[in-house]
């Protein structure tokens, strides 16, 4: 056990926010939190954390555990460079290590002294035993796996972090959190602002981190993939469910509709009960009967009325004629962007054909030309080079990221009716009410709505423009979970075509039917959705135009795979070997260590100072090896 809560309660005002909380983390638990926007979760992380106080209850920390609390952009020292907010993890073991190497070269200026020789020795001995105890000789092996994974491999470690974006201080942040190693890691959103290749790694990191998880996050592939727990906080009240996010959503709703079912059957036999009493507790043949059922009643453990299903966005997606078979075509296009020396080629020599139906994902890095490559087939900006050309009767809608189609000064309910100026009042009321703004809201400025909100009204607008091709650029980036389901679902029900840019790997791995992945060398098409792009997943390889080029190009690939393959073996040969030799080395440290505590020995200054010498050496090669392990492991 390393947690647990007893009948936690917390109020804010009159208000309680946690009702009653049981629940309990063991070692090695892997548990994700989930709940809408405002119920509670990070007001329950700061309870478990011990940064909030509560009114009733108990929070057990079991002795000797400790908590590590990422918090939503939580922010670094200031004035402090990458390798040195790193190196603070360690800073008590550094300052030990420090503390060992004074002492051996402390013995060594003593050993003409024997009393005070054999007191360093014991001291160092002991120091030392601590030192190796805590993985003292691996601290820069840990640093730079932990870096690499989080993707500042390619950083300069002299970096102050004040001058890093918001982005490069979350992930950060997690780094160092990572490298504290706790007992019990509690993260808040920990893949925002991180990259498929970040994710991955850290998602395998996490799998076999050897403390207990607690996560909070809007991301169901990241949930799917590293949690067996889930807790629910809905109304105040926190409930466990077993297994993974969509095993939780099944199970949610079949408690859901057992809970009202027994509340409904409940209900008619208090009805029965009630109009029984009504009938005949004043008849003096039946009032004892009546007055039984009174007090039946009074005992009664009554079920509450379960917490339906939220109320969601309906979102619809429906068009007037369908296009021609081949949508789209386009040939060798290049999208650039700036001039002269800060001209920058995004990407080039694109080809892409659309069939009708087709339900296309694009994927890649930031900075490859994702989204410009979607505004360039709309004509919103100029290719550089090549061309395209639409199919008949194909009519477009598109939803940008940030929704910059939308005027900032206009209400809601105008941005739909400037648009569509023959409407009814009435029917621009209920086209926005479907996707959840009514009442007073219909009338708050655009700029003012959240980043949810203003990607509902953009939705409104193209489920209005009917269009037979949606174009969506990152259409889950400001959407709740709930929202992104319904979302899903309408794309799902969408017999037209779709072209989307997205990094939301649920998203992926349900609705595309082709995955294309931009690179900066060029790009590469997956038949299949995420998933199957994980698992069939190659290097880009340039295309030739002629076919002797074609030829000579796979030639040499099938060389340069061969003599990859060799250095490949060697590498790992060479890892085994490092590994072996390091904990042979670690073994023959500690061997001589012992052997300078034995008296006939520490009387010996000549061997002691032998042996620490030795003992150096052995130190400094298992370092360098340990930099060369860790650069040959990234190549794997």
């Amino acid at each position: 056990m390393v947690l647990s809560l007893e009948n936690v309660f917390k109020y804010y005002g009159a208000d309680c926010i946690l009702r009653d909380v049981c629940a309990s983390i063991n070692e090695k638990d892997r548990i994700g939190l989930v709940g809408a926007n405002g119920e509670g979760k990070t007001t329950l992380l700061n309870v478990l954390a011990g940064g909030l106080d509560y009114e009733e209850g108990s929070v057990n920390l079991t002795n000797g555990k400790v908590i590590g609390y990422l918090k939503q952009n939580s922010g670094l020292a200031n004035g402090k460079t990458i390798q040195e907010e790193m190196e603070a993890v360690f800073s008590d073991l550094i300052a030990l290590g420090e503390e060992v190497d004074a002492l051996q070269k402390k013995m060594a200026q003593v050993h003409d002294n024997p009393a005070e020789y054999e007191k360093v020795s014991a001291e160092y001995t002991k120091k030392l035993a601590r030192f190796e105890a805590q993985d003292g000789y691996h601290i820069q092996v840990k640093i730079n796996t932990i870096l690499n994974g989080m993707g500042f491999g390619d950083y300069d470690r002299g970096i102050i972090t004040d001058n890093l974006s918001g982005g490069e201080k979350t992930r950060l942040a997690t780094a160092r959190l990572l490298l504290m190693e706790p007992d019990l890691l509690i993260l808040d959103e920990p893949t925002n602002h991180l990259d498929f290749k970040t994710l991955g790694w850290l998602e395998d990191y996490l799998s076999s981190y050897k403390g207990a998880l607690l996560v909070v996050s809007h991301d169901r592939y990241f949930l799917n993939r590293l949690v067996d727990r889930i807790w629910e906080l809905e109304r105040t009240v926190l409930t466990t469910y077993r297994g993974n996010y969509s095993s939780y959503v099944v199970q949610k709703k079949e408690r859901v509709e057992r809970q009202l079912k027994e509340y409904e059957l409940q209900q008619e036999q208090i009805k029965s009960m009630e109009e029984y009493i009504a009938k005949n507790i004043v008849r003096a043949t039946t009032s004892k009967s009546a007055k039984s059922r009174v007090a039946a009643l009074e005992r009664m453990d009554r079920i509450e009325k379960p917490v339906i299903w939220e109320k969601k966005a309906a979102f619809r997606f429906e068009y007037d004629e369908p296009p021609v078979k081949d949508v789209f075509h386009g040939e060798h296009m290049s999208i650039a962007v700036g001039e002269g020396e800060s001209r920058k080629v995004l990407c080039k020599e694109v080809r892409l054909d659309v069939m009708r139906g087709e339900k296309i994902a694009i994927i890649g890095q930031n900075g490859v030309g994702k989204s410009s490559l979607l505004k360039a087939i709309q004509n919103m900006i100029p290719l550089q080079e090549g061309h395209f050309e639409w199919g008949q009767k194909v009519k477009t809608t598109y939803y940008e990221q940030e929704n910059r189609q939308l005027h900032p000064e206009k209400t809601a309910i105008n941005e739909i009716w400037d648009r569509f100026p023959n409407m009814y009042e009435v029917e621009v009321r209920n086209i926005l009410g479907r996707v959840l703004l009514s009442g007073d809201d219909v009338y708050k400025l655009v700029g003012s709505l959240s980043g949810g909100e203003r990607a509902k009204v953009a939705f409104a607008v193209m489920m209005l423009e009917r269009g037979n091709v949606l174009i969506l650029d990152e259409p889950t980036n400001h959407l709740d979970i709930g929202s992104k389901e319904v979302l899903e679902d309408a794309l799902e029900a969408f017999d037209g075509t779709i072209i989307m840019v997205s990094h939301d790997r649920y998203l992926l791995n349900r609705i595309p039917t082709k995955i294309i992945e931009m690179t900066p060398d060029g790009y590469e098409i997956y038949e299949g959705r995420y998933d199957y792009y994980l698992e069939h997943k190659v290097e880009p390889q340039p295309k030739k135009a002629e076919q002797n080029e074609e030829k000579k190009q796979a030639a040499q690939k099938f060389y340069k795979t061969k003599a990859d393959r060799a250095k490949q073996a060697a590498a790992r040969k060479r890892i085994a070997f490092l590994e072996k030799t390091i904990e042979e080395n670690e073994q023959t440290i500690a061997e001589l260590t012992e052997q300078m505590s034995l008296p006939d020995v520490a009387a010996d200054y000549q061997k002691v100072e032998e042996i620490c010498t030795q003992i150096e050496q052995l130190k400094n090669q298992n370092e360098e090896f340990g930099e060369e392990w860790l650069l040959l492991a990234e190549d794997q």
